[in-house]
Order: structure tokens, then C-alpha cells, then sequence
């Protein structure tokens, strides 16, 4: 996607963290989770939630409870641009979250909120159904439409990449 595509700021909450799934969309208030809760009554498993949550550092927008809600569903994953909690909670739950920050304080539960449509996360846009894309480096977001050609693509740079490095390995130190 040259370059494009990777949310800026947004990391997961432990090593090992991997993700991969078509995006739910919400876009929230600041530090209100009440958007949050409404999409679980309709995501389906297998969804990204991911989240505009307007970068807000100061109000965790899920926590222990709001995940394990997301095991139970099966959903691929969370991705805030906000704020969690609960972290050590979080990993052994093991839905993979990534977000901006972390913060023991709780969100505001009044909203309001949009579900569906397309948000930003991270300075990427987003729309309901593109390909979410997380592990230790960040996150990606490919659009629905170029998904094909970003597989196709990244096949040829893994193909590239194992050449180069079996050439590395025939490598004669000098002198």
C-alpha cells in the first residue's frame, strides 16, 4: 500500500498480540463506551471493533468486562483510538486490543455515538468492512477494495524477502 494504511499511535497492550478481520465500525464521544455496547448487540464473530474514540488518553473505553464480553462473541480483536484498562486482565483473556493509551480511569457511559461508516483511527480512515491488520509493530487498515491486490502484493515482497535472505545466509565474510 506504499506506506499508506498504518494507524499512527495505536500499539497492542501486550507482545504477541495479533489480529486480523474485517472492521466494525463505531465512532464515540471522547471516554464514552456507550457506543461500545451497542455494537455488541450486532457485530458478528470474526469483526474488528475498531473505534474513534478521538484519541482521548484520560477515560479507558474498555476494560476487563467490556472483553470479556468481545471473548464470549468471538470477535478478531479491539482497536481504540482511545484509552484501556485492565491490561494484565486483558491478556490472559486473550482477545487481541490495541490502542493509544492506557489509563486506570473509567469511561462515561452517556454518549453519543455512530455505529457503522467510516471513522478515523490513528489518522487512517476507516470503513465498516476494510481489512483490519494488527501485531507488535501496530496497525494497518487495507480498504476493502484493494484487499486482493495488498495479498498479491505482499506475497511477492514475502517471495523477495526469503530470496534475500537465503542469499544472506551464502554471505563469506572477507579478509
Amino acid at each position: 500500500m506504499d506506506r499508506f494504511g498504518v494507524a499512527d499511535g495505536i500499539r497492542p497492550l501486550w507482545p504477541g498480540a495479533v489480529l486480523s478481520g474485517p472492521a466494525f465500525t463505531v465512532w464515540t464521544r471522547p471516554g464514552d463506551n456507550k457506543g461500545l455496547h451497542a455494537a455488541f448487540e450486532t457485530i458478528r464473530r470474526g469483526e474488528v471493533l475498531v473505534v474513534n474514540g478521538g484519541g482521548d488518553e484520560t477515560r479507558a473505553l474498555i476494560g476487563e468486562l467490556v472483553v470479556q464480553k468481545a471473548r464470549a462473541l468471538e470477535i478478531g480483536g479491539i482497536v481504540l483510538d482511545g484509552a484501556a484498562r485492565d491490561v494484565t486482565e486483558l491478556a490472559g483473556l486473550g482477545v487481541p486490543v490495541f490502542a493509544r493509551a492506557v489509563t486506570p480511569a473509567g469511561p462515561w457511559k452517556t454518549g453519543p455515538y455512530r455505529i457503522g461508516g467510516t471513522i478515523a483511527v490513528g489518522g487512517v480512515p476507516v470503513n465498516q468492512g476494510d481489512w483490519v491488520l494488527g501485531d507488535d509493530d501496530g496497525v494497518a487498515i487495507v480498504p476493502a477494495d484493494q484487499v486482493d491486490h495488498v495479498v498479491q502484493t505482499a506475497n511477492e515482497l514475502i517471495e523477495g524477502e526469503a530470496q534475500r535472505r537465503a542469499a544472506n545466509q551464502k554471505l563469506v565474510p572477507r579478509g
